[in-house]
């Protein structure tokens, strides 16, 4: 008689210590299922590459732009005629890409872009680089006869750059550089405190010289001209800017200009356009 009660005393005890066991750890349905691993792929995958890219070129950047070397000017003492430019409409914006501020192009932060729903083909600063080198590397520039330009972005920002500045040569750099210049508003010469870049209140008219003639130059514009003709019929007397888009698409304003002229049947780049404003010049001026 006494085994039947042991039996149920045994399957009472196995009871218990499930109930215990399960009262320990929740149920099969209510546990904890392992968290899967995040899937990076398309954009994800390339946000950290754009973040991880930020981070080095930050560190490029900041080492390139503690400070602008200087370019030799010719000292002859004699006043000659000079050139002015307006850059319009640069596409230099700074976003921040991870934990860097970068100046957003269409290469390295499409994917950046996108998500704020922009579109990365208006992101081109390499155009305001090709812009400023060919007209820094111009013979013009080389003889002392440019005189100053100036630069506004698409969000309005203006900032004259001095005529003796060195250009950063790569693209990396230049962006330090005006990431650097928009955050900070100037940039200094090398162990100097000239500011060779500034930035400056608008409109650009209140800088530029009286009496100068202002030229806009656009491939929609009415008037077409030869150019190596259209410079040399002008007066020395009379100082001479010229108004440039640098931008991917577009006019500029031309409601501040003198004229407005179309210099080809195609349409030109910046740095085209401006190559062939400089090569005028320097004929007019028998700059060899």
């Amino acid at each position: 008689m006494g085994r039947p009660y042991a039996v149920k005393g045994r399957k009472k005890k196995r009871k218990l210590d499930e109930a215990a066991a399960s009262d320990a750890a929740p149920p099969a349905e209510e546990a904890e299922e392992p968290t899967p691993p995040e899937e990076v792929g398309g954009e994800d995958k390339g946000e950290e590459e754009e973040e991880k890219a930020a981070a080095a070129r930050e560190e490029e950047e900041h080492a390139a732009v503690e400070g602008l070397p200087v370019v030799p000017r010719p000292v002859d003492g004699k006043r000659r005629p000079g050139a002015i430019f307006v850059l319009e409409r640069a596409c230099l914006e700074v976003g921040k890409v991870g934990k860097t501020m970068q100046i957003l192009n269409s290469d390295d932060h499409a994917n950046y872009l996108r998500k704020q729903n922009r579109n990365p083909a208006d992101y081109r600063p390499d155009i305001i680089h090709q812009a400023l080198l060919a007209i820094f590397d111009s013979p013009l520039t080389k003889a002392g006869r440019l005189q100053a330009v100036y630069v506004r972005t698409e969000k309005g920002v203006l900032f004259e750059i001095k005529p003796y500045v060195h250009m950063p040569r790569t693209f990396k750099r230049f962006c330090g550089l005006m990431s650097q210049l928009l955050q900070k508003l100037s940039i200094t010469a090398v162990g100097k405190r000239e500011k060779l870049l500034n930035v400056v209140k608008n409109p650009v008219t209140r800088y530029l010289p009286v009496g100068a003639r202002k030229v806009g130059l656009s491939f929609s514009a009415e008037k077409s001209v030869n150019l190596s003709d259209y410079v040399a019929k002008s007066c020395d007397d009379e100082p001479l800017v010229f108004v440039v888009g640098a931008m991917a698409h577009g006019k500029i304003d031309k409601e501040y200009t003198d004229d407005y002229i179309q210099i080809c049947n195609y349409p030109l780049s910046a740095a085209c356009c401006l190559n062939r404003i400089c090569s005028a010049l320097e004929q007019k001026w028998n700059i060899q």
